[in-house]
């Protein structure tokens, strides 16, 4: 990247958990948990929906892209801020910050528009179930699946390269675990740092914002849709379908809201810092968990794969 060439900055000193020295142990042993239990959920889950045929739909097409999508977000930042948890070298390289930067822009961004894709899967299934084998067909979601991907790396790369060009002169201590946004562009000097730093939160919060109205005029379809079915069963059943999508939509956006819709006034940098625990350890811990219990048929497919491997002669 340009901004290299002429930049003072070769390296950044992560600030991370060190205001915290006495529970720095403590916070390892807790998000190692936390991310070993997030990894083999979400393998448990690609597993189990590879290896059963009855889950080779749509629904759980997008189900395994987003799982991939969260281990690989959870890669690009966790083991490094665990690393930096039992160390005393916090540096982080121009490049491997840049790099940070880019992979979690680019995972975190896929998985916001594959739960918009789901939405609108689940939209067709309820709402316009003659017409889902067409507008849902096998090549229609893998082109679903590989637009999220190539909207997210888009993210990734303009966010990465509008800061990454810009001139970082001194200071170069990030007051976060991670090469996060707002902690980076208080290292940049120039006059350009407003200017970009307004227009890089436009398009960030337009194209969140764009997803999350998309699903809400997707759920607002769906309950129509579901309100008008005459009986209790048959709308318990239907809203089965999408109880699991719902939830982890209603965390992640959740999440969301506090972070980057929280108010102007001065936080601490401790504040800051484990505020940014919800949406990098706390949300991809929670979501294998919510479609684990709130998807029935994922739930007894699991079951049933487990029971099959440790009493085999029962099958």
């Amino acid at each position: 990247m340009q901004g290299a060439n002429h930049s003072a900055v070769t390296e950044f000193i992560l600030i991370g958990f060190s205001t915290f020295p006495r529970l720095q142990l403590m916070f390892f042993l807790l998000f190692l948990l936390m991310y070993l239990f997030t990894l083999l959920g979400n393998l448990i889950i690609m597993a189990t929906i590879w290896s059963e045929l009855s889950l080779h739909t749509s629904m759980y097409l997008f189900l395994c892209a987003l799982s991939i999508s969260e281990i690989l977000y959870t890669l690009a930042i966790i083991p490094r801020m665990l690393a930096d948890l039992l160390s005393t070298h916090h540096s982080i390289s121009f490049l491997s910050c840049a790099c940070q930067m880019f992979f979690s822009f680019t995972f975190g961004f896929t998985h916001s528009f594959l739960l918009t894709v789901m939405g609108y899967d689940r939209y067709v299934a309820i709402c316009q179930p003659l017409h889902y084998n067409v507008l849902m067909s096998p090549r229609g979601c893998a082109c679903l699946v590989a637009w999220s991907w190539v909207g997210g790396s888009v993210m990734g790369f303009v966010v990465t390269t509008a800061i990454f060009n810009l001139t970082f002169c001194g200071p170069n201590e990030i007051h976060h675990f991670a090469c996060h946004v707002p902690p980076v562009l208080k290292l940049v000097c120039g006059k350009d740092v407003l200017v970009v730093a307004k227009v890089l939160g436009l398009v960030c919060i337009s194209a969140l914002l764009g997803c999350f109205l998309l699903l809400l005029l997707s759920y607002a379809f769906i309950v129509t849709a579901i309100l008008r079915i005459p009986s209790a069963e048959g709308r318990h059943k239907a809203f089965s379908t999408c109880a699991s999508h719902l939830t982890v939509v209603i965390v992640h956006y959740g999440f969301a809201s506090v972070i980057y819709l929280k108010t102007k006034a001065p936080q601490s940098l401790e504040g800051d810092t484990l505020m940014g625990i919800t949406y990098t350890v706390l949300t991809p811990f929670l979501s294998p968990i919510i479609f684990s219990l709130r998807n029935k048929e994922l739930k007894t497919t699991m079951k049933k794969t487990l029971r099959s491997k440790l009493y085999p002669e029962n099958i």
